[in-house]
């Protein structure tokens, strides 16, 4: 049977148009994705922790005795010096006021120690006289024996009466110097608050300045009662500041002398840089905010921004410390986002002729945006960031910043 060629040119236009409208029922719209390139540069591996500033060498003036501060001399933010700037007064204890019991019985105690005195002064009478007879015998036997009439015998017994008065006469004087220290301190428990008091020039201690810098924080203003070791001024150097960082301990083995550490958010627009000091040998336990048990330790930071770059930045002050563990120059990389859980490794989605390639890779050292690549990826290769479940290997792919 033959077809005229009107007739085959309508049939193939029927079967392009039916094919054409296949393709566009059944075929599947490319997946909108962001992309990322691999790049090969330096690579960074930080510890991250919020801290604070201190002062290195910090003076804490404390009370030497118990009294009464005097109303401070100095503010904070003075300027002091060593040894010559007054930065606090204590006035000492003055005698309180007695009870009726107790007014008794100081005046009490007074008496006895009245009577105590004039015993002691009656016993040196006594000795004296006792003294003065034996002085006498005993130049009278040395006279007698001089002359032959008395043994020598008799003369030791007089030398020895004669030693024991002088040494009575000695007990007696150190009775009564006794007797006078009883009488002056029941004197002075019965003195009276303001009969008790020292002159204006002579009650107080001032206490100077310990060494040069600034006055960080007083105590109290206002007059007031303290006792021995109260701490009254906090003196330091304002230019001599180093960092405080609480982190973990796990952490903090993994971190070198002088490691470097970025100082963020501590109110400017520069990144301050500093090194790690020390770290404290002795860890403590911590709760979390989740409630996890956590051992933590101190580190210390050196500031080697030059200071005009901070200038500001005093004592107690927060910052943002990003603290250097592991650096390398020349790392192939990859953002985080991109890498996913495959079994028990990691895969990324390549975007290869706009169609996902699905990907096993080999990661190293990562920090909290990129990861270092191993294997798997070669240098300006393209892969999906924030893969979604509609991407799988074979998927059309069109980058959302072409759309």
């Amino acid at each position: 049977m033959a077809y005229s060629t009107r007739t085959l040119v309508l049939i193939g236009l029927g079967v392009t148009l039916v094919a054409g409208l296949s393709y566009v029922s059944f075929r599947t719209d490319p997946v909108a994705v962001d992309l990322a390139t691999v790049i090969q540069g330096p690579l960074e591996v930080t510890i991250n922790a919020d801290g604070k500033t201190q002062v290195r060498n910090l003076y804490e003036v404390a009370s030497p005795i118990a009294g009464t501060a005097l109303r401070s001399p100095v503010l904070e933010g003075d300027v002091v010096r060593s040894g010559e700037t007054v930065v606090a007064i204590v006035r000492p204890l003055s005698a309180g006021l007695l009870d009726a019991r107790t007014q008794l019985q100081a005046e009490a105690a007074l008496q006895e120690a009245l009577a105590a005195r004039h015993v002691a002064q009656a016993d040196l009478k006594q000795a004296e006289e006792t003294q003065r007879f034996a002085q006498s015998q005993f130049e009278r036997t040395q006279a007698l024996v001089n002359r032959g009439v008395a043994s020598i015998t008799r003369l030791e017994d007089d030398t020895q009466r004669l030693a024991v008065a002088n040494a009575a006469i000695d007990a007696a004087q150190a009775r009564i110097e006794m007797a006078d220290g009883v009488v002056r301190r029941a004197r002075a428990s019965l003195l009276s608050p303001s009969e008790a008091g020292a002159s204006p020039d002579s009650c107080c201690v001032e206490l100077t300045a310990p060494s040069d810098g600034v006055v960080l924080s007083v105590a109290a203003i206002s007059e007031r009662p303290v006792s021995t070791g109260t701490p009254l001024v906090s003196i330091g150097d304002p230019s001599q500041l180093e960092l405080v960082a609480d982190i973990l301990s796990n952490d903090a083995v993994r971190l070198a002398p002088g490691a470097l550490a970025y100082v963020e958010r501590w109110g400017g627009a520069q990144v301050l840089e500093a090194k790690l000091d020390r770290i404290d040998p002795k860890a403590r336990t911590k709760i979390s905010a989740l409630g996890i048990e956590e051992q933590r330790v101190d580190a210390y930071f050196i500031m080697t921004s030059p200071r005009d770059t901070h200038a500001t930045l005093g004592d107690g002050f927060s910052v943002f410390l990003r603290i250097v563990e592991w650096r390398a120059e020349d790392v192939l990389q990859v953002p985080l986002s991109a890498i996913f859980r495959q079994d028990t490794g990691w895969a990324v989605f390549v975007a290869q002729g706009g169609v996902a390639e699905k990907r096993t890779v080999t990661l190293g050292r990562r920090n909290t945006q990129m990861t270092e690549v191993v294997s798997g990826l070669a240098v300006s290769e393209q892969v999906v960031t924030h893969p979604s479940d509609a991407i799988a290997a074979g998927v059309a792919l069109v980058e959302r910043s072409q759309l």
